[in-house]
Formats: structure tokens, C-alpha cells, sequence
């Protein structure tokens, strides 16, 4: 191959994450050219609706996996945890570089975290893991839709429209974004979403020689928390949109997953860890989605989903 073409989604975040995969590939490979190729999906154009009101899986992935099928692009650059679980055939994940931070982080104009707050504060998030962790901590807040880019999101909390917002820290540090004031909401208190920070390079399986120019930034222990979290997700047949967080850690040859499930309010819940074998990081995914499943997580989700229709 003489060149080789990304596809990625055109906000200022993507572009930043698919020109840092294009960088490592030209250093790693000189004579090799490399092209993006901007895509507007369907999540970028219903800017007007929270993204659980849209509906559906893979809002922000679906007509960039079209470019590679089609052989207009040879790889996409995703943000893991927008990526359904279920993959077009012929496609795969197949490249998982190191991950960024994995938490969520509070920015403020005047107020330093959480708890400085005011009453009946007005936060701004598109997300209802966020929203109902957030009024689960604090229910006196009032949780209003925050959608776009990340620039345009801080610049709304900047104009005063917004008390606080919250948004994914990796993003931050990777726009080199910030705010006068601000807090990192993590675990174990805050959780994130399945494969929150991880990025994911996708291609033809069919493809080795693209397989083989991009192999060298697989993360191995970023690949079995990210198998970890997507097992969960997997197990409850949820999205990036539902309220489900994940958060695994990697210990002794084990993997460590904690699964959360609310409803938007925060007042119903389900929290439940498990542990196994790093190797069969998916599978404890699945058996912690299970035992969650169990423990009623499956009736919050219903009323979620039904809501969403």
C-alpha cells in the first residue's frame, strides 16, 4: 500500500483522534501516505434532540462503516464507547490503542465541584448515565439536554447558559479544554461508560495488510477492559445512550468489572461487581450483565427503553 485513508467524523475531538492515529502511522511507516476522510453521520445531524430521544445504535458510527465497506476509507477512528456492539460483518475492532482517562469531569465558571453547587443548580449534560448519577448525588439539580461539539458545549457554560456541564475528561485533554473551575467525577463513586477514553481503529477483517500497518498500537490491557466493559454492555443489549456505566480494573491476571443501571432519576439502581480471568474478559462481561439483570436491573431498563421510543 502506498496510502491509506481514515475515516472519521468531522468535529474538532474526532479529527484530533483520528490525526493522532495518522501521525503514529507515519512515523511508524514513512513511506506510507495517509489521508482522513471527513463523514457526517446521523448523530451529528439531529442537533436539536438528546441522543436517547433519537433512538437507535450506532448514531455516530453508522455511515462511517459504509466508507469501509464501500473501500472509500481503509480504517475508521471511533470513540469506543459510541461503537455498538454489534459490528456490520466483515468489519472488526481491531486495534484498541492505550487508553486516555476514563472519567467525567464537572466544569464551572464560579462553583469548584459538586458539592459547591448551589440548589436547583442548572447542569448541562446529553447523557443519562451522567444525568442519573448526577441527581442521584444531588437530586435538588435541575438536568437540562447539553448537545455538540465539545468547544460548543464549553462555550455554552461560558456564556452563562449553564451552571456546570459535564463532560468525558479524555476529550478535554485532548482539545486542551478547560474551564475556570472544575472536578473530576471517577470511580468509584462516579462511573463512566463502557470503553469511556479508549479509541478503536476498524477495518475489513478481509484487510491484513491494513491489519498489519496498524497492529503496532494495540494496548493489550486497554483491549480487556474495553472486551470487559463491551461484555457488560453486551449482556444488557445497551448503548452509549441508556444510563448503564462500567468501569473495570486489571489486577493479578484478573479482570475487576463494576456494572451500574438506573433509571433517569437516580433513585433506582443497581450496582454489582464481579471478577475472572483476564482472558475471558468478555465473559465475565457478560456474567456480571446476568447477575445485574437479575438483581432488577432488567425492569429499569425497560421503562428506559420504552421512554426512548
Amino acid at each position: 500500500m502506498k496510502k491509506i485513508t481514515i475515516a472519521t467524523r468531522g468535529s474538532k475531538l474526532a479529527l484530533w483522534q483520528a490525526e493522532y492515529v495518522a501521525r503514529r502511522i507515519a512515523a511508524r511507516h514513512p513511506g506510507l501516505r495517509v489521508e482522513t476522510l471527513q463523514i457526517k453521520t446521523r448523530g451529528d445531524k439531529i442537533l436539536d434532540a438528546p441522543l436517547a430521544k433519537v433512538g437507535g445504535k450506532g448514531l455516530f458510527v453508522k455511515e462511517i462503516e459504509e466508507a469501509l465497506l464501500d473501500g472509500r476509507a481503509d480504517i475508521a477512528v471511533h470513540s469506543m464507547k459510541d461503537v455498538p456492539v454489534e459490528l456490520p460483518a466483515g468489519l472488526e475492532i481491531g486495534v484498541i490503542p492505550e487508553r486516555e482517562a476514563c472519567t467525567d469531569s464537572l466544569l464551572s465558571v464560579r462553583h469548584q465541584g459538586l458539592d459547591e453547587l448551589p440548589r436547583g443548580a442548572v447542569v448541562g449534560t446529553s447523557s443519562l448515565r451522567r444525568q442519573a448519577q448526577l441527581k442521584a448525588l444531588r437530586p435538588d439539580l435541575v438536568i437540562e439536554s447539553l448537545r455538540g461539539n465539545l468547544d460548543t458545549r464549553l462555550q455554552k457554560l461560558l456564556d452563562g447558559r449553564f451552571t456546570a456541564i459535564v463532560v468525558a475528561t479524555a476529550g478535554l485533554a485532548r482539545l486542551g479544554l478547560s474551564a475556570p473551575k472544575s472536578e473530576v467525577l471517577g470511580p468509584p463513586e462516579f462511573l463512566p461508560a463502557a470503553a469511556q477514553g479508549a479509541l478503536g481503529i476498524e477495518f475489513k477483517t478481509e484487510r491484513d495488510e491494513v491489519r498489519r500497518i496498524v497492529e503496532f498500537m494495540d494496548h493489550g490491557p486497554t483491549k480487556t477492559r474495553v472486551l470487559a466493559e463491551r461484555g457488560f454492555l453486551t449482556g444488557l443489549d445497551g448503548g452509549c445512550q441508556v444510563p448503564i456505566a462500567a468501569w473495570s480494573e486489571l489486577e493479578a491476571g484478573e479482570v475487576r468489572l463494576t456494572g451500574f443501571v438506573a433509571d433517569e432519576s437516580g433513585t433506582r439502581s443497581v450496582r454489582l461487581a464481579h471478577r475472572g480471568p483476564a482472558d475471558k474478559a468478555f465473559h465475565v462481561g457478560l456474567e456480571l450483565a446476568r447477575r445485574v439483570l437479575e438483581a432488577g436491573a432488567g425492569d429499569i431498563l425497560s421503562e428506559v427503553y420504552g421512554r426512548g421510543d
